[in-house]
């Protein structure tokens, strides 16, 4: 399957999501959090995702990464849809082809900043010498080339996320998932993060899904949508 050995399809979007569904609980108890909720990713677009707290933006994040399935409702990605991958298959996809970040940076606090990025390769069996190579360089683009060799309680919140940044895109994935990358960090240090993944994103033809509460942000992305009632809207 190409999209699960890191080569990629050249026509269509990237990601298709239609009629995600997504309940917890059963009967009387359940909670209808998505309720048929369609989008489309174009390769190198980067989309904006606002709504209230408990509206269900990082439920459908993980939808969208395949870390949580959908009640209902299909996902394509470069033209194959998930649901027919088996798990081991899945698991390749989401450490090849999808970046993560999260608000907090969850940056494993033993480990230098070198290590924490090298982490997905040494996950996927690739060669050291090749990821100490990729890790470098990523820390040099988010300007941490000083910072190699620090662990993480040694950096500042900015710092961290950055690293957190560097080790999303170790991969070279196409596709990142942000979940609210900025929003534990004061507005310097948000507004680096923020630039530097729009330069990745431009430079590398990344798509990009962020949820975000900053307004002024999802303003610039190329598109914004809003999380209401279970259902995005433009």
């Amino acid at each position: 399957m190409n999209n699960t050995t890191g080569e990629h399809q050249s026509g269509g979007p990237l990601l298709q999501a239609e009629g995600i569904h997504k309940s917890f609980g059963s009967g009387r108890n359940s909670i209808n959090v998505l309720q048929g909720i369609d989008i489309v990713v174009e390769r190198g677009e980067m989309i904006a995702i606002v709504g209230e707290s408990g509206s269900g933006k990082t439920t459908l994040l993980q939808i969208l990464g395949t870390l949580d399935l959908p009640s209902a409702g299909t996902i394509t990605f470069d033209g194959q849809q998930l649901a027919k991958l088996r798990e081991k298959d899945l698991s390749r996809h989401r450490n090849q082809n999808v970046g993560f970040i999260f608000q907090f940076h969850h940056l494993l606090p033993e480990f230098t900043a070198l290590e924490n990025v090298m982490i997905p390769g040494m996950i996927q069996g690739l060669d050291k010498d090749e990821l100490i190579g990729r890790a470098k360089t990523l820390l040099e683009q988010v300007n941490l080339a000083h910072r190699l060799h620090h662990r993480s309680g040694e950096l500042s919140g900015g710092e961290q996320q950055r690293v957190a940044l560097a080790r999303a895109l170790a991969m070279r994935p196409t596709l990142l998932l942000a979940d609210e990358p900025t929003g534990n960090l004061d507005s310097k240090s948000g507004q680096l993060v923020f630039d530097l993944l729009k330069d990745m994103s431009r430079d590398r033809g990344l798509s990009v899904v962020m949820v975000t509460h900053n307004q002024s942000l999802a303003r610039v992305l190329d598109r914004c949508l809003t999380l209401k009632d279970g259902l995005l809207t433009t």
